[in-house]
């Protein structure tokens, strides 16, 4: 946390958890023309959950354009209409869906996690260092039953939620990061980590615990991962994140990640890191439970990072869970998406 205006930034943080395809569509007419704007990402998103069972999502490409899945030539033509680029796939989201269901059901074992790829066409599983033998074994077993919807990837580490090192927002024996300042009316509080908020209801500024920021107002976990404190030492803290190096980036909306999209995060161990988001509505089997709906990501992240902030420009995204791996060696963080707590709890970023 930067030295003075330290807490009262939205500090943005971020990990909490240690260690967790078909072609281009073909065919299309060569003498249609172009349409006139390019989908964004929530249109993309919005198109494919409206064509339901005939597309399996939506992600950016190489070049930033958006794509969506489509499983006929009538719903890529509905694609190309409105901007998006189509691309054939053989399994619509009710299939894919239906995988995350027998996962559920027969491998929601801790250190395996689970999402999809769109580009794929793909429910992604990973498994970290601590599935092995017969954990492994039946991992394995439900992935073959579900065919080619399905594949199995190992994940360097451990998959957890790790809270140590570093100056950040701290509660009993704990320390996490905070992640995005909100505000109800003239009432103000801070977003964090439910995992984090599960700790303990006061939060401190300070190691030593003698200046108080705020108190516990509410908390989700597992399932969700997200909580809310409220200030109660008079503050106005500023609406931006701080990026480790005397600057800060002002946030001033908060929206939904697309896979491909280019982030940041900051954290109170690790600073300011930057990667893109791998998948989007990910689930994640930690020791102390399952979360789902979270946004995966390349962002190398360490314990104390945990509830600190994922954002794109001045924009809002998430708040850190848990992943894998270090800021030495590389790894994949996930995050909860910040809408959803905006949401419940009736505040905004600002």
């Amino acid at each position: 946390m930067r030295p003075t205006r330290s807490l009262t930034r939205r500090a943005a943080t971020t990990l909490a958890a240690g260690a967790l395809v078909a072609g281009v569509l073909a065919g299309a007419p060569a003498a249609q023309a172009a349409p006139a704007t390019t989908a964004s990402p929530d249109a993309a998103a919005a198109l494919s959950e409206r064509l339901g069972a005939r597309s399996a999502g939506s992600y950016a490409d190489a070049n930033g354009r958006m794509v969506v899945t489509v499983t006929d030539q009538a719903a890529a033509n509905e694609v190309r209409a409105a901007g998006a680029a189509p691309k054939l796939v053989a399994r619509g989201v009710a299939v894919l869906d239906g995988a995350k269901a027998e996962l559920r059901r027969s491998a929601s074992i801790p250190g395996t996690a689970w999402w999809t790829d769109a580009a794929t066409n793909q429910v992604v599983v990973s498994v970290d260092s601590t599935v092995t033998g017969a954990k492994l074994d039946q991992v394995k077993a439900v992935a073959q039953k579900l065919g080619g919807a399905v594949r199995v990837e190992s994940e360097p580490g451990v998959l957890s939620k790790r809270l140590s090192g570093g100056q950040a927002i701290y509660t009993g024996g704990y320390r996490c990061s905070l992640g995005f300042n909100v505000r109800s009316g003239s009432t103000y509080y801070f977003l964090t980590a439910g995992h984090c908020t599960n700790l303990g209801s006061t939060w401190y500024s300070n190691s030593s615990k003698t200046t108080v920021l705020g108190t516990r107002a509410g908390t989700s976990f597992p399932g969700n991962d997200y909580g809310i404190v409220r200030y109660t030492n008079g503050s106005v803290p500023p609406g931006d994140v701080y990026l480790y190096n005397g600057s800060y980036q002002d946030i001033t909306s908060a929206g939904n990640a697309y896979v491909g999209q280019a982030v940041k995060r900051s954290g109170s161990t690790t600073g300011l890191r930057s990667g893109s988001v791998n998948a989007t509505n990910a689930t994640v089997n930690y020791a102390e439970g399952s979360v789902s709906g979270l946004i995966r990501t390349n962002v190398c992240a360490e314990g104390g990072d945990s509830g600190g902030s994922l954002f794109a420009g001045s924009t809002a995204l998430g708040l850190t869970s848990g992943g894998s791996g270090n800021c030495t060696s590389g790894g994949t963080t996930y995050f909860q998406p910040v809408t959803e707590p905006l949401s419940v709890y009736g505040v905004s970023v600002y």
